[in-house]
């Protein structure tokens, strides 16, 4: 299973910013990624020679809407947070931390499915039909959750100054 190891290390990033849409915060996007890879260990030797990373996107989805069906959340939310953040580390010139940050929260007003449907269709680049198979949805309701959610985003004070095709 080296050649499992060799793959995480690669895709890693690349599925970590996939978990990260869905999720809206790296902490949960880790923890979401790590149980979803934890389950494609033992399914390797049959995926390695495929689409490894469509699977694991649409596993990615999958699990994530599981998660918010789950009672628990396994965080307690206290009235004041214990360590202050650091500040004046990151530079951002371009403005792009910021596009993230509101990006991030535009995606996580909007309604869980069609957050997977567009997390699948413009980021994994899954098309209408494999975004349908991946999540069990029929392809009108794949292009009912994309019109909906992009005409939300689209009408989002935050983002009106980014053009929301260009983000996803």
């Amino acid at each position: 299973m080296d050649d499992f190891e060799a793959y995480v290390v690669a895709a890693w990033p690349r599925l970590l910013r996939s978990a990260w849409l869905l999720t809206g915060n790296w902490h949960s996007a880790e923890d979401l990624l790590q149980t979803v890879l934890s389950k494609v260990y033992g399914k390797w030797p049959r995926l390695r020679d495929q689409a490894p990373d469509a699977y694991i996107r649409a596993a990615l989805a999958n699990t994530y809407l599981t998660w918010g069906r789950r009672r628990w959340k396994g965080e307690i939310p206290t009235e004041r947070l214990p360590d202050a953040p650091v500040t004046g580390l990151v530079t951002d010139e371009g403005g792009e931390i910021a596009l993230r940050q509101t990006v991030a929260a535009a995606l996580a007003r909007l309604p869980r499915r069609q957050r997977a449907v567009l997390v699948l269709r413009f980021h994994a680049d899954l098309t209408e039909t494999a975004t349908a198979k991946a999540l069990g949805l029929s392809v009108g309701t794949v292009k009912g959750y994309t019109s909906r959610a992009l005409a939300t985003l689209r009408a989002d004070p935050a983002l009106r100054g980014a053009l929301v095709e260009e983000v996803f």
